[in-house]
């Protein structure tokens, strides 16, 4: 039977260095391993691999592209309070969606786009 037990989403990036502390220092990812211009990074069960691509067009520069990743997840309120002190990049504050859902959208600083969101009752906001 088909499961599906993480993804891994893959970056290309002009700085490996500054992305890798982003996703440290900032974003609270920690290292997997790190293996010639590759980090491999992760936040629990959320991986991404991070390339030095020095040739390749910024994400920031693909405009509504940019997006990589929707992270479905609980105790969004604490994160993004947490991404708040750490000074995160957040281009979308938190709200509550019609469809469902509680999320907000952070970005990398070559314009990596993510979404957090964690499913609430849409009745509550009717």
């Amino acid at each position: 039977m088909f499961k599906v037990k993480a993804t891994q989403h893959v970056l290309a990036v002009k700085n490996l260095e500054k992305t890798e502390s982003y996703f440290l220092d900032k974003l609270g990812f920690s290292v997997r391993f790190r293996v010639d211009g590759w980090s491999f990074l992760s936040l629990g069960d959320f991986h991404v691999m991070v390339g030095h691509c020095p040739d390749e067009l910024m994400a920031r520069d693909t405009h509504e592209h940019s997006y990589f990743a929707y992270v479905n997840c609980e105790g969004i309120d604490e994160l993004y309070r947490d991404y708040q002190e750490r000074g995160v990049e957040i281009f979308q504050a938190i709200s509550d969606k019609p469809w469902g859902l509680r999320e907000f959208g952070v970005s990398t600083p070559e314009g990596h786009r993510i979404m957090f969101g964690e499913e609430i009752d849409p009745s509550v906001n009717s």
